[in-house]
């Protein structure tokens, strides 16, 4: 047996409206990550987790001619589950589909990431997790981010943050803005970025937020 971490970032059907807003779409949501789903007969059921002002969340799955039931469960005033059941596309079901095929099992949560991405692990033998890699429709880019390794899933904090937040982190650390005195600002991390201050700021304060939200058991 075999497990590959794997990022898709899917488009046009393959991206259902509420994804979107998961994947960086709603900057009000910190963090999103899918943790079940059933997408074996319509409706379809998912299982999210979500950390921020999700309150927001709640009244666009209010407004939404897609979701047909949903039921928003607090952990506290910045986290909660939310269990959502409607109608997806045929495409994003497919996609889906594709890595339960075989011997295949996906490995929960599946972390939505800010740029439109989605990263998971998958276990089933070698030939079945090349078929899935493999069948990705085009619509959709696929990136195997690790073969094999110790862990299964993204069990430490580092493994939660984005690409682009562990860049501006490791960029941070080095320039000295975590330093005591302070040695660096976050224009001196934006311009290691190459992106705005504004977007620097905002990849620090959502890595330090998950940092501190999984020291203290969140």
């Amino acid at each position: 047996m075999k497990r590959v971490r794997i990022t898709l970032r899917p488009r046009g059907a393959y991206a259902p409206p509420i994804y979107e807003r998961l994947a960086g779409g709603a900057d009000y949501l910190e963090r999103a990550r899918i943790v079940n789903w059933n997408v074996s007969n319509p409706p379809t059921g998912f299982l999210f987790r979500l950390e921020g002002d999700y309150r927001r969340f709640e009244r666009e799955l209010a407004d939404s001619p897609m979701v047909a039931d949903f039921e928003v469960l607090p952990i506290t005033d910045r986290a909660c589950y939310c269990f959502l059941e409607g109608a997806v596309s045929s495409a994003a079901r497919s996609l889906f589909e594709n890595f339960t095929r075989g011997s295949l099992m996906t490995v929960p949560p599946i972390e939505c990431n800010d740029d439109g991405t989605n990263t998971f692990t998958i276990v089933g033998t070698e030939h079945d997790i090349q078929a899935a890699v493999d069948g990705v429709p085009g619509g959709v880019d696929v990136t195997v981010e690790q073969v094999g390794g110790k862990r299964v899933a993204a069990d430490s904090v580092v493994g939660r943050l984005s690409d682009r937040q562990r860049d501006a982190v490791e960029a941070a650390l080095e320039l000295g803005y975590y330093d005591v005195p302070r040695t660096a600002t976050t224009a001196d991390v934006a311009r290691e970025l190459g992106c705005a201050t504004a977007t620097a700021a905002e990849h620090l304060q959502k890595a330090e937020s998950t940092v501190f939200a999984s020291l203290f058991g969140e």
